[in-house]
């Protein structure tokens, strides 16, 4: 790692993993430049960090103040070494209870502006960084992207790698797909680092203030059915115990690692749902591989 400070972009800087990560950036010397759509809500950390914190105001929505924030940072440090593409949303509810409107709204931040952020992140990194610097992009994406869960239908299929206890027939792969692609694609000479960090159950309001949620249809409103277990789960809260701040130290160190991998299931859950759900589709597959026997073209 270059002995100067890097440059850190972090979008969804306001709460839970974005501003710890903020925090543990500042505290390791480095320098921050932490977007949000509010921004008076780090005026804390500015007020304590004036020279190596810039607050912008970013909503991943928006691609020209996407721009505008990569511009910004340019023009004050010269570079763009890290890109924590963090910001987000979620929605709790049945996929039968989520209105379109919403889950659609949702789409735009998890998948759109995930993705608006990172094509911006390579072209800055190898456009407009000194020659052969380039840069590392992490995508956030969650411990859902492998599988799904009840009620956390749509925000699975948004962004994100649990199976936990149910192995679901759908793959929510949105950001993840997209993000494996967009590393392939790049060429080595750009010297342009890419993963996904997948992070399980962590108390960053994630599954609270940052979720809105839709009641249960009747339908769903048995006390044993898979949705109202996780219903229960999320409102007790008490199985939620990821510290975000140790999370954030651990993702600073993975941002220094020199051969970093293409994903990392964050959390003993998510690891665990990642397992189970290798499981779970190696055991499918051998079970209905011999279907597939005679399907090619005879000439």
């Amino acid at each position: 790692m270059s002995s100067s400070p890097r440059i850190w972009l972090i979008t969804g800087a306001s709460s839970g993993f974005g501003r710890a990560v903020t925090e543990v950036v500042l505290a390791n010397g480095e320098i921050a430049v932490a977007t949000l759509r509010v921004p008076s809500e780090l005026d804390d950390l500015v007020a304590a960090n004036p020279e190596r914190l810039l607050v912008l105001q970013c909503d991943v929505t928006k691609p020209d103040e996407i721009s505008s924030a990569f511009t910004a940072a340019i023009e004050k440090f010269g570079r763009v070494d890290v890109v924590f593409n963090n910001a987000g949303c979620g929605i709790v509810g049945e996929i039968e209870a989520t209105p379109e409107d919403a889950a659609r709204a949702m789409f735009d931040v998890n998948f759109w502006g995930v993705s608006a952020v990172s094509k911006e992140a390579v072209r800055v990194f190898r456009d407009l960084n000194p020659e052969n610097a380039g840069g590392r992009l992490l995508n956030v994406s969650s411990g859902l992207g492998f599988g799904g869960a009840p009620i956390l239908g749509f925000y699975s299929a948004s962004n994100h790698i649990q199976c936990g206890a149910y192995c679901a027939d759908g793959y929510g792969k949105a950001v993840e797909g997209f993000t494996e692609s967009l590393r392939l694609e790049m060429n080595p000479a750009w010297n342009i680092k890419i993963s996904i960090i997948a992070p399980g159950s962590f108390k960053t309001g994630a599954h609270t203030t940052g979720s809105l949620t839709f009641p249960a249809p009747e339908v769903y409103s048995g006390k044993e059915t898979p949705s109202q277990v996780i219903r229960e789960w999320v409102k007790d809260g008490s199985g939620i115990r990821g510290d975000p701040v140790l999370a954030a130290k651990a993702i600073f160190k993975f941002s220094t690692l020199e051969s970093p991998p293409v994903r990392w299931a964050m959390g003993k859950d998510s690891a665990g749902g990642v397992r189970n759900k290798i499981k779970c589709v190696a055991e499918e597959t051998d079970a209905f591989e011999s279907w597939s026997e005679n399907m090619e073209l005879t000439v």
